[in-house]
């Protein structure tokens, strides 16, 4: 045995130091100082509402006392952040819990900032049930990316897919007067986009970068005509408003607080819950998405044992697509809203920072929505009770917390290793 392997093998674990990592803690600090500056400008009563939590009694507006309470929540995130720097300077590993339990008194003391000694009160249930909506769509565009980057197809075409996903939703909805085939149509519509992606991505073995913008323009160009051409002269038979309704869960739906934002939801958000359980299990518990995952990361070994690459890549592809494309009935027929130009308006590339996020599983990706779509609600909600900060600000919420999210949050992530590589 060599002297390396002997020193190796003498060393126990416990003296393995890991390097030291800036990140958390500097993430830590910046979320600290904000809540101490925010404590200090706070002064007043702060009404939090809690309308439309259940429907078996009342439950008061609760009265706090802002300025105290977010000194406490101040003291909470110095206190974290503290502990966070101890472990990061004694290369100790930082559990991410410790990072949200300096953003939970952060956002928490925002929210009373905004509202306190304004006579407002904080709709705390429509807050919540407002972010599980804005959410859905970045859900479905999350999942996408996930199935077509396991599979080694780099999507950039989920803008597009969104937005023609809405645009078939409202078209097939209108025409059938049935707000429930809009969820057939808008799939199929997000398909056609994938089919696309998949045929020169792969079988032309173009860039997949450069396919997946050009289809996002393609996709603008070609729903902007239309609606400029016929939707809007035909707007009662193509492109009226229909709204998916929400369906109420008895007693369930009656659970304070919890059951509103959870269980009185349309269709399109319960099939949402059902595609995330769904792909989770099957993507690192089935065959099929053994299979995927072997395309994505070693496609020339799959196809030594027999899996047709680039057959699982198309399918995984169309698949993806119709997700996206599910994704965008939210726009149209899940708001309630007819159809208008570029009305994605982003989500596309924020999905794709929640996939990012989540780190190509379909739980994280869920819970990096959910994140991206509590910035959206805040702002709009920040907006209604008539917060000091300016209107512009608020509405670039959700982009500053992608970049922030992606940018420093993540950390090391490892995309799969033939992503974006044509094969054979």
């Amino acid at each position: 045995m060599s002297t390396e392997a002997v020193k190796a093998k003498a060393t126990p674990d416990s003296d393995i130091r890991l390097k030291m990592q800036w990140r958390d803690p500097i993430a830590s600090t910046v979320m600290a100082v904000l809540t101490v500056i925010i404590a200090f400008g706070t002064a007043g009563t702060a009404i939090v509402s809690w309308a439309g939590a259940t429907s078996w009694f009342d439950i008061a507006d609760t009265h706090v006392p802002a300025g105290p309470v977010n000194w406490v929540f101040a003291l909470i995130a110095v206190a974290v952040t503290a502990y966070i720097w101890y472990l990061s300077v004694n290369r100790k590993n930082v559990n991410g819990w410790l990072l949200v339990a300096v953003a939970v008194p952060f956002v928490i003391a925002f929210l009373l900032f905004t509202v306190a000694g304004k006579g407002a009160h904080l709709p705390a249930v429509s807050l919540l049930t407002g972010a599980l909506a804005f959410a859905t769509p970045l859900v479905f565009g999350a999942l996408s990316g996930v199935v077509n980057e396991r599979s080694g197809i780099i999507n950039i075409a989920i803008e597009g897919q969104l937005l023609f996903g809405a645009f078939m939703g409202a078209i097939v909805a209108s025409i059938a007067g049935n707000p429930y085939l809009g969820l057939i149509g808008a799939p199929i519509a997000g398909a056609l986009v994938g089919a696309l992606l998949a045929l020169f991505t792969i079988n032309f073995r173009t860039d997949h970068i450069i396919v997946g913008v050009v289809l996002n323009m393609l996709v603008v160009g070609l729903t902007s005509f239309l609606f400029s051409t016929v939707l809007k002269f035909n707007a009662e038979q193509l492109n009226s408003i229909n709204r998916l309704p929400n369906l109420k869960i008895p007693v369930l739906s009656d659970i304070p607080v919890i059951g509103p934002i959870l269980f009185n939801q349309s269709l399109l958000v319960y099939i949402m819950f059902i595609t995330v359980i769904v792909l989770q299990y099957m993507v690192f518990n089935s065959r099929w998405g053994l299979r995927m995952r072997a395309c994505g990361e070693h496609p020339r070994a799959a196809d030594t044992v027999g899996i047709r690459v680039n057959r699982t890549r198309w399918m995984n592809v169309l698949l993806g697509g119709a997700l996206a494309g599910m994704g965008g009935a939210f726009f149209t027929i899940g708001q309630g809203l007819a159809f208008s130009k570029d009305m994605a308006a982003g989500n596309g590339f924020i999905a794709l920072a929640a996939m990012i996020l989540g780190r190509w599983n379909p739980k994280g990706a869920f819970g990096a929505a959910l994140l991206f779509g509590f910035a959206t609600n805040l702002g709009a909600t920040m907006q209604a009770v008539g917060s000091d900060v300016p209107s512009e600000f608020l509405l670039m919420i959700p982009y500053i917390i992608t970049i922030l999210a992606v940018a420093g949050f993540v950390g090391s992530v490892r995309a799969p290793a033939a992503e974006g590589k044509p094969y054979p």
